[in-house]
């Protein structure tokens, strides 16, 4: 009785801890929903997490589920033809201004390429593409540049920059901090297509 009890609760969070990106997703199709914190618990087949928001979740691994470190950067390390991606708000002018930038490895580049909706704010959007140039006069601009268009992204000093690096289930520790999407099945089950791992105590902004 008391682990169906638990089992109902749990689904309860579930809803109201997803609601909020569901609700998000359901205006644009195809968005993953976000889940952002620190890892409590670690299977072979599943993560326990416990959620910026306050709630505990399990979110289970597949052998599909991608894995990436993420580490320290500047904006030095970004260069043209780097290949970004970069969380941000509209501006009046019509140009973006970032919450994050996560620089990709040459090896990375293509990954996610393209301007769409994205659930870090309500309002935001997430631009990945290759750096054109960077204007570092009047604050600091990316020319971000994908298949079909281009933004131009202010990067305020305070903003963090990190590295987006390919890794491995190593990084997967109690007490990492993650941010991993997820689909979610009709019996609330969370299942995760990719992870970002902060490595050496770094917190992923995204």
């Amino acid at each position: 009785m008391l682990r169906q009890l638990l089992r109902h609760t749990t689904t309860i969070a579930l809803i109201g801890l997803l609601s909020a990106t569901a609700v998000q997703a359901a205006d644009a199709p195809g968005m993953r929903l976000g889940v952002r914190g620190e890892i409590t618990g670690v299977s072979a087949d599943s993560l326990k997490v416990h959620v910026n928001s306050g709630e505990n979740v399990v979110i289970r691994l597949t052998a599909d589920t991608k894995v990436r470190a993420v580490t320290l950067a500047n904006i030095e390390d970004i260069k043209p033809g780097s290949y970004i991606g970069s969380a941000a708000m509209p501006q009046e002018d019509g140009t973006l201004k970032a919450m994050e930038v996560h620089v990709f490895p040459p090896e990375l580049a293509g990954s996610g390429d393209g301007h769409r909706p994205f659930d870090l704010a309500k309002g935001s959007s997430m631009t990945n593409g290759s750096v054109g140039d960077l204007v570092v006069s009047n604050g600091r601009v990316l020319t971000v540049n994908y298949k079909g268009g281009q933004q131009k992204i202010l990067v305020p000093e305070d903003v963090p920059i990190v590295n987006l690096m390919p890794g491995d289930r190593s990084l997967l520790k109690v007490g990492v901090k993650i941010v991993t999407f997820v689909t979610q099945s009709a019996d609330g089950t969370l299942t995760a297509q990719s992870i970002s791992a902060g490595k050496d105590g770094v917190k992923p902004p995204m």
